[in-house]
């Protein structure tokens, strides 16, 4: 039984986020209808509104539909970043509709709808970015986002969304692209396990996507990638040196986080 009382919701775009968001909501009894990008646009009953598209588009569709939208809707994005989403989406909003910058955790090194999963949010954490005026939805929307598998609903501000994301995901696709640039990736089968498996995993699996969400985040991210290469300089500085103490010492330092890290779990 559902804990929210939507009349409808409404699903924008149909790739793996927004496919998954579809079926788990189907799954969970909520009345809901998909929206492809280029479908036509019914929202008079839809109370709850997510925009599942790539984010130069969902801007783009936000100022052409926000007249189609029901009075008083709630429209949540899933775009990866939250800055440059509500500086593009500024214009199309007005006191009609509430706008709540969302992010769900989780997703596939794989795309589109056929890959989407009912259970792709299972256990995740749904990250939201309401204005302080809208802090109150935002709470309201907490059973949905349960209902759908979500694990957590984490409440925070646009910069610090950003800023974080530019350490957790963001950061972490450019080093797997560049790690599976090198010249030996081709020449592994037989030569790797865990170790490769892991750090090949992600790599901005959609190009085009990923290059826009590093570029609109592009001031949060420069920091921690100079932080990340005066690191790794490190490293090579010590090897170049024959500094085994350096090195001892740079790694029992990573030791110690990770382990940090693992007792938090």
């Amino acid at each position: 039984m559902p804990r929210s009382d939507f009349k409808e919701i409404a699903i924008i775009g149909l790739g793996l986020i927004g496919g998954s968001f579809y079926k788990a909501a189907q799954a969970a009894g909520y009345n809901v209808k998909g929206i492809d990008k280029n479908d036509p646009v019914e929202l008079s009953d839809s109370d709850l509104v997510i925009i599942a598209l790539h984010p130069a588009v969902a801007i783009d569709w936000l100022h052409e539909h926000a007249r189609d939208l029901k009075k008083g809707a709630i429209v949540v994005d899933a775009c990866g970043v939250k800055s440059a989403v509500l500086a593009g989406v500024a214009k199309a909003l007005n006191d009609d509709f509430t706008f709540i910058g969302g992010h769900p955790m989780a997703g596939k090194e794989v795309s589109g709808f056929e890959n989407s999963d009912k259970d792709l949010f299972k256990g995740a954490s749904m990250i939201l970015t309401p204005f302080p005026k809208d802090q109150n939805t935002a709470e309201s929307l907490k059973p949905f986002f349960f209902d759908l598998g979500f694990g957590s609903v984490v409440m925070t501000t646009l910069e610090d969304h950003d800023r974080m994301i530019a350490y957790t995901s963001q950061l972490c696709h450019l080093v797997s692209s560049a790690y599976l640039r090198d010249e030996l990736a081709l020449k592994r089968s037989g030569f790797s396990a865990g170790s490769f498996r892991d750090l090949s995993r992600v790599g901005a699996p959609d190009p085009e996507l990923w290059s826009d969400l590093f570029l609109m985040n592009k001031a949060e991210l420069l920091p921690v990638l100079e932080r990340m290469i005066k690191r790794l300089n490190g490293f090579k500085t010590a090897l170049e040196n024959d500094d085994r103490t350096s090195l001892v010492s740079q790694l029992a330092e990573g030791k110690a986080i990770k382990e940090k890290l693992q007792g938090e779990k």
